[in-house]
């Protein structure tokens, strides 16, 4: 019986298919296609990373990181650069350590201006 998927595999996936014995069809992306299926490949293994128990935890983030590091390389993003962005957030507004759940803030409210004011 024959299974849709229409996502991004890894590159051994087709070889595997083929040494079972199963019939398949694959395509080759374009770069803005590839990098659109990667994106969409980050939200369902982040999706696997939610819902993990914590025996399959690590094999779950380890598919994210492999999504990332793709990622990274596709859109030519040193591993450097993330670093500094993470340091740079980190100052300005702390990491997770703390483990602060925000529960509720209240809103500045936006005073509307009228057109005869302009």
């Amino acid at each position: 019986m024959r299974q849709e998927y229409n996502k991004l595999v890894r590159d051994r996936i087709p070889e595997i298919i083929h040494k079972s014995g199963l019939k398949y069809q694959t395509v080759t992306l374009s770069e803005g296609e590839y990098q659109q299926a990667l994106r969409n490949k980050l939200m369902e293994e982040a999706q696997e990373v939610a819902t993990a128990n914590k025996a399959n935890l690590a094999t779950e983030i380890a598919d994210l990181l492999e999504v990332i590091d793709a990622l990274l390389n596709s859109y030519d993003i040193s591993c450097h650069k993330v670093i500094l962005e993470q340091d740079k957030k980190r100052a300005i507004k702390g990491d997770f350590e703390n483990k602060i759940m925000l529960l509720w803030a209240e809103k500045k409210e936006v005073k509307s201006i009228k057109h005869e004011n302009l």
